[in-house]
């Protein structure tokens, strides 16, 4: 797939990817976010920097906005990964995405993540 509009995703969540600046998916978002898109499971391997978050970032986000009442979990093996894989995610939600978010790590308040679950983050 050589252009990111050319995937079966909401308006929304394509315009917050051209506003990330990206024109061209890379490889392994080519292979997995259309497979993803149909409702599939996944499992891919790339080298750092390859994009695989967006690779089932993008697909996961399209679920959600067109299922109002779907979530998501995406758990991580640490905490600076996961910190990355929700910087990634944000800045796939624009301000026409209403969808929340919460990052859910060892060493920080269990009270502030408690609450943000409790607002269905």
């Amino acid at each position: 797939m050589q252009n990111f509009n050319l995937f079966k995703i909401e308006n929304s969540l394509k315009g917050s990817i051209n506003r990330m600046k990206f024109k061209e998916p890379t490889p392994i978002q080519s292979q997995a976010i259309p497979v993803a898109l149909e409702g599939k499971d996944i499992l891919g391997t790339a080298q750092t920097g390859t994009g695989k978050t967006l690779a089932f970032g993008i697909p996961l986000i399209n679920k959600l906005i067109l299922d109002k009442n779907a979530f998501a979990l995406v758990t991580c093996p640490t905490r600076e990964l996961a910190t990355q894989v929700m910087d990634a995610i944000k800045n796939l939600l624009s301000n026409k995405i209403n969808i929340k978010t919460a990052l859910l790590i060892g060493g920080e308040s269990m009270q502030k993540q408690l609450r943000q679950l409790g607002k269905r983050a």
